[in-house]
């Protein structure tokens, strides 16, 4: 019987916690991989010997960390923990938080800082493959300069080799982040094909420095691009 003194919505979380400690560590052994579906909602009542409260309390928690994929009328999907899915769990807090005054500035400044720090380090240990990645991307930039959806895409794409370069899987799931983040913001935008080849051109002078070694004209040219587009954000959305 359980200990009247203790709330049953406690008792409650503490019995989730253990489910979400059971089936974190499943997850983590590879048991349950990455994008199976978790067992059917009776089955995890059954084989742990909870509620089905509990059981959608521990769901919401593995969601919140990123382990699973949660949607209403749909089984959740395991998502092996890495970078990506520790920063995707942050998505609704960050959505807050760039609701607040200077929120969206706020990210903005740290990847503007970051990727000053990338096109420097491109620029002096980029191999031959990742410039010649750099300007593929390039390529498309400058092919979609008159379809503006496609050259958001490109647009994208291009950061996202920066991100690429070292080699270190938290830079890539940052850019996916900040990307995810941004966006709604970003395609709210006006686009012209004027705005693009201006982009275009930016970019141009960013590859340029890295091709040539010369990391102080890569973060000038990376600083002036991205502060130029945020002048335009700023204009836009009359952001402080």
């Amino acid at each position: 019987m359980p200990d009247q003194s203790v709330p049953t919505r406690a008792i409650s979380f503490r019995a989730a916690d253990s489910l979400v400690h059971q089936i974190e560590a499943l997850i983590v052994a590879g048991d349950f991989a990455d994008g199976a579906r978790l067992p059917p909602e009776r089955q995890l009542i059954e084989t742990y010997g909870v509620s089905r409260t509990v059981v959608r309390e521990a769901v919401a928690t593995l969601a919140s960390r990123g382990l699973v994929e949660s949607r209403p009328r749909f089984r959740p999907v395991v998502r092996t923990p890495g970078y990506a899915a520790a920063l995707a769990a942050a998505n609704g807090v960050v959505g807050h938080l760039l609701m607040q005054s200077s929120g969206v500035k706020n990210l903005y400044d740290i990847r503007i800082f970051l990727e000053a720090s990338l096109v420097r380090q491109a620029a002096r240990q980029a191999r031959k493959e990742d410039i010649e990645a750099l300007k593929r991307a390039l390529d498309a930039n400058e092919a979609a300069i008159h379809d503006s959806a496609a050259f958001y895409g490109t647009d994208v794409a291009f950061h996202a080799v920066l991100y690429d370069i070292p080699k270190n899987p938290v830079f890539p799931a940052l850019h996916k982040a900040f990307t995810a983040w941004l966006a709604p913001h970003w395609v709210k935008m006006p686009r012209s094909p004027e705005r693009n080849r201006v982009n275009f051109l930016r970019h141009s002078d960013i590859y340029n420095a890295i091709r040539d070694r010369d990391a102080d004209a890569a973060e000038a040219a990376l600083n002036a691009h991205l502060n130029a587009a945020w002048e335009y954000v700023r204009s836009t959305f009359n952001t402080v």
